[in-house]
């Protein structure tokens, strides 16, 4: 490599990424030269929206047209941070085809078509890196796919939605229930106009699709990961937690059981010592466990311009500075397991019921659980009138065992509202 080593980027999309990444390598231009004599230039800039480009641009960098950025030979790098799925595909795979290498930060593109993206970058021996695509400026990606290429990983747990962790920190805190937290995260800009993707897991299901993925070296897409998100989750259920012990906290968990493949997102209690269970704010974190390196946690800011831009420009350093293109074109998926059945796996359960109020409900309630395998391991009762609530953890089951107890006692005359259900970790 030269001392100066010139990389002209073609960047695609304008938006909070995009335009982090552009003032980022604007800021940060002479120190990364300094330190890796590479001379980043952003030289074309994709962006639909007129009303997102700055009055001060250079002339001739900002189009409207793809064909400016593709058919441009001298742009070395494509970066990728328009969102979505059907144009950012068509647009990295014409970019690969014409030369030029790809950096993405598209969780769901590659939780959804990633294995035609991964393929064509095999083929044509094409860089396509996606380190900013799961917990911003954590380096998650590169030490799964490098440092632990021979850890022997079998368990994943991951925090990787700052939306959800803000809020139910707030909730753990007391500062409010779901509904007034959930509007104070979108006022400071921690959720978005339309959370759903968030609060309802599907952010965090794409992220753990790639992390399995990269794992256990066998392709986990987004339709293959059940999630669940916290939208049902209430201060109430999350003081019970917090006065037995655990925090509550959406967790996506991607392991290896006898074999098989379990990726899956959801509210879970965690232990209060609990490495994650220390997670706060917006912070993201991904907690590894492997037979050759025992425990490693990596945590820190997962969400936001900046942290994504970080993660982004370190892939295009990355890619400059990288002779051969070697295994890191792909996501290392060599294998092809199958997957685990949801309901073979096996959890401990927090259990919230009011019932009637009145001896011998508690044991028909036992005797219920008992007939499906299921033991009781904590028990909190509070009166209310003619109500009583329960609060129960049980030992851990087959979660087919446990629905299926679940079912019973919702049918039961004494139960007088829909059983409220977390897994503990």
């Amino acid at each position: 490599m030269s001392r100066e080593m010139v990389v002209r980027i073609g960047l695609l999309g304008f938006g909070t990424i995009g335009s982090s990444v552009y003032r980022l390598i604007e800021k940060e231009h002479d120190n990364i030269l300094d330190g890796t004599g590479v001379d980043l230039q952003v030289v074309k800039v994709l962006e639909q929206d007129s009303r997102k480009i700055p009055q001060d641009a250079a002339p001739g960098v900002f189009t409207a047209d793809f064909s400016e950025i593709a058919d441009d030979p001298s742009i070395d790098i494509v970066v990728e941070v328009i969102g979505g799925t059907d144009w950012a595909y068509t647009f990295l795979d014409e970019a690969m085809r014409k030369g030029k290498n790809v950096v993405t930060a598209n969780k769901q593109l590659l939780a959804s078509k990633g294995r035609a993206l991964f393929d064509l970058a095999r083929d044509l021996r094409r860089h396509l890196r996606f380190e900013a695509s799961v917990a911003g400026a954590i380096p998650i990606i590169k030490v799964m796919r490098e440092s632990m290429i021979a850890a022997e990983l079998h368990t994943v747990y991951g925090i990787v939605n700052g939306t959800t962790n803000y809020i139910l920190t707030r909730m753990y805190n007391g500062e409010g229930d779901y509904p007034e937290i959930l509007a104070k995260a979108q006022e400071l800009g921690y959720a978005e106009a339309e959370p759903t993707a968030d609060v309802g897991g599907g952010d965090a299901a794409a992220k753990m699709a790639i992390l399995g993925s990269i794992a256990f070296h066998s392709r986990v897409t987004l339709s293959d990961v059940a999630y669940e998100g916290i939208q049902d989750v209430s201060q109430e259920d999350v003081r019970y937690a917090k006065d037995l012990g655990f925090v509550v906290k959406l967790i996506g968990a991607a392991r290896l059981v006898d074999g098989r493949v379990s990726v899956r997102v959801y509210p879970a209690l965690l232990p209060q010592e609990h490495p994650l269970a220390a997670i706060s704010g917006s912070h993201n974190a991904v907690f590894l466990q492997g037979e050759s390196i025992g425990e490693i946690m990596l945590m820190g800011p997962g969400a936001g311009g900046v942290p994504t831009a970080t993660a982004v420009v370190s892939d295009i350093v990355s890619i400059a500075n990288t002779k051969d293109v070697g295994f890191l074109q792909s996501c290392s998926c060599y294998r092809s397991l199958d997957f685990y059945p949801a309901d073979e796996m096996e959890s401990a359960f927090f259990i919230k019921v009011n019932v009637e109020d009145r001896s011998g409900v508690l044991a028909q309630i036992a005797a219920v659980f008992g007939t499906h395998g299921v033991s009781v391991a904590s028990l909190i009762q509070k009166g209310q009138g003619d109500e009583a609530e329960l609060v129960l953890i049980t030992h851990p089951t087959k979660e087919k065992n446990f629905f299926a107890a679940i079912e019973q006692v919702r049918r039961l005359p004494s139960c007088k509202n829909e059983p409220m259900t977390l897994r503990v970790l």
